[in-house]
């Protein structure tokens, strides 16, 4: 590799001390969330690198070189014996629409099912900024459950969809990538 080349993007799944300020600078950058949001997301992988695997949360980054493109937080759901949460998923801004947020939830996919998972829930909101997100979830898939009205706020619905995982993956996600 040459002095100039760019490295290769890769995934990796360990959460570094330095993923929570690029979370939360990630997830404050979206647009998307209000700061409370931002805290949460945050939050999750400090409790990730303070108890590890016991703490439910388990992380998929896109990653090239020092730069973290994208990241994706899943984890069973409490109490049930094949369902799965997808708590963020978040994408630079300037990299949107480029298939990465694809290959960070077939991903996910692929480990949820490896761990025996069913089904991958997902929540967004109804708000209209959102119709890309919800657009996205469908295109992949998901398939809307239920509406819980005025869940985030007045006028603010939380949709939650579903996607039964049936099937066992060939292959390498959407992205050629190499894998660490």
């Amino acid at each position: 590799m040459s002095a100039h080349a760019q490295p290769s993007m890769f995934w990796r799944e360990d959460v570094l001390p330095s993923d929570v300020a690029v979370i939360q600078d990630m997830t404050a950058a979206s647009g998307f969330f209000r700061p409370a949001e931002v805290a949460v997301a945050a939050e999750l992988a400090s409790e990730r690198l303070a108890k590890g695997a016991a703490s439910g949360y388990l992380f998929i980054f896109a990653q090239e070189g020092p730069q973290v493109l994208g990241y994706a937080c899943y984890g069973p759901i409490a109490g049930t014996l094949h369902s799965w949460d997808l708590y963020w998923i978040v994408v630079q801004k300037h990299l949107r629409g480029q298939g990465l947020g694809s290959g960070l939830l077939e991903l996910v996919e692929q480990r949820v099912w490896s761990a025996d998972g069913e089904r991958l829930y997902v929540e967004t909101s109804s708000l209209p900024r959102y119709r890309p997100t919800r657009r996205f979830y469908q295109s992949l898939g998901y398939a809307p459950q239920a509406v819980l009205a005025d869940f985030y706020a007045p006028g603010d619905d939380k949709v939650i969809y579903v996607k039964r995982l049936s099937r066992p993956w060939t292959g390498q996600p959407a992205q050629k990538v190499h894998c660490r």
